[in-house]
């Protein structure tokens, strides 16, 4: 890799698609490999030099001249200091901004076109997604002064006005562009005309989960446990609850901002205590993070199906990754839901450094096969504690699993 390659990155698309995160992203990865880079984003500069609010939609009417000429100077500050920066030490500058509109495409090829330039557009059509991104910007402290309703509606009116001056990517006129799903990590559309410098690092950083550190913890001792009982919705033992007080006191100086758990009773017991010892935590369900469906078994004793139903018993011994409970799920149905829960916990957590999730046995073992490799037949039998939990960091550039006992 040549470290005096000079490559602008321009962020493309709506607000609250993941920009600024995949921004960060790239901006970690690149200066870990000793490139210089710098990120120049809009939304911290208008932010740090108007006096007046900017939470108000009207803010970004296109058809409020006033505050679209003070948009468009701010995109041009930010756009000069890039080109200072890549006349200078600069690398890689990343410009992360809405850039939606053909005219400040133009203006930005217009001031950077002596350096190899590619758009980098992220998209998201989940509603599900954008609502809780929504959501997230609505914390903002440009929105303190709101409600957290209307500083939602207002975020809303602010996408509608850059979707109605969004212009596509096309490859007619860009030189080079990705296009990418930011919840799926996946590129859905690649147009490179040409030599783009550091393409191979950048491709592959665009597909990859990153993951600096992952705390994946199985809820503490639940009733259903102590009665060997499969599924279920049961509360947490004397011992389960301290458990979960042992956790929200080992955890209670690593700063956590989101911890994610499925949506039954016994995840959310042992998080809640971990939440509540730390500054600004919320503790989010995900149903996709839900212990496995055991169908027609659900509620009964292993001891139980063994005797009443041979069969079931017998079939899922002989093959537990593919088995799938009658009216129920199995491993190999558990996987697709499960890896959705964990590209939706790592886009909402951001950049966050700190990321946990509470889950079930089934599932945790299909959460640890998503960043570490076993052979399918092998996953059922993952050893999955609840004394301990595993640390893990999944990188571009390093890669850790670790047992941990809390």
């Amino acid at each position: 890799m040549q470290h005096n390659t000079k490559l602008c990155i321009v962020m493309v698309g709506l607000p609250a698609m993941g920009k600024s995160t995949v921004a960060a992203k790239l901006k970690e990865s690149f200066a870990g490999d000793g490139i210089a880079v710098d990120v120049f984003n809009n939304g911290e500069l208008r932010r740090s030099m108007l006096d007046m609010s900017t939470s108000s939609p009207g803010f970004y009417d296109p058809a409020n001249e006033e505050t679209r000429a003070r948009r468009e100077e701010i995109a041009l500050i930010n756009i000069r200091r890039a080109k200072e920066f890549l006349r200078g030490r600069g690398q890689v500058a990343i410009l992360d901004a809405t850039n939606v509109s053909a005219a400040r495409r133009r203006k930005i090829e217009g001031l950077l076109g002596e350096y190899p330039l590619v758009y980098l557009e992220c998209v998201n059509d989940d509603p599900e997604m954008l609502a809780a991104s929504i959501l997230r910007k609505t914390k903002l402290p440009e929105f303190a002064q709101q409600s957290e309703k209307k500083a939602f509606k207002s975020f809303e009116r602010r996408i509608a006005y850059y979707r109605h001056i969004s212009v596509p990517l096309d490859p007619e006129v860009e030189v080079s562009f990705f296009t990418l799903d930011t919840l799926g990590n996946r590129i859905l559309r690649e147009h490179v005309n040409g030599p783009l410098p550091y393409y191979v690092k950048l491709r592959d950083l665009l597909v990859s989960d990153c993951v600096k550190n992952l705390y994946l913890l199985r809820h503490g001792q639940s009733e259903d446990n102590l009665d060997d009982r499969i599924g279920g919705d049961s509360a947490l033992t004397k011992t389960g609850r301290e458990q979960a007080k042992a956790l929200a006191y080992h955890f209670r100086t690593t700063p956590l901002p989101y911890i994610f758990t499925s949506a039954r009773l016994r995840t959310l017991m042992t998080a809640r205590p971990i939440a509540n010892m730390q500054d600004n935590c919320q503790v989010m369900p995900l149903g996709e993070f839900d212990e496995i469906d055991a169908g027609v078994c659900e509620g009964m004793r292993y001891a139980e199906i063994r005797e009443t139903m041979p069969e079931v018993s017998a079939a899922r011994a002989a093959d537990k990754y593919n088995y799938v409970y009658p009216e129920g799920e199995g491993y190999v149905t558990l996987k697709e839901r499960v890896d959705r829960g964990i590209k939706k916990a790592l886009y909402l957590s951001g950049n966050s450094d700190h990321v946990m999730i509470v889950g079930h046995q089934a599932v945790n073992r299909m959460i640890l096969s998503h960043f570490l490799y076993r052979r399918t037949e092998d996953v059922p039998y993952i050893y999955i504690p609840q004394d301990r939990y595993f640390h893990i960091i999944s990188t571009q550039s390093k890669k850790l699993f670790e047992l941990r006992r809390y």
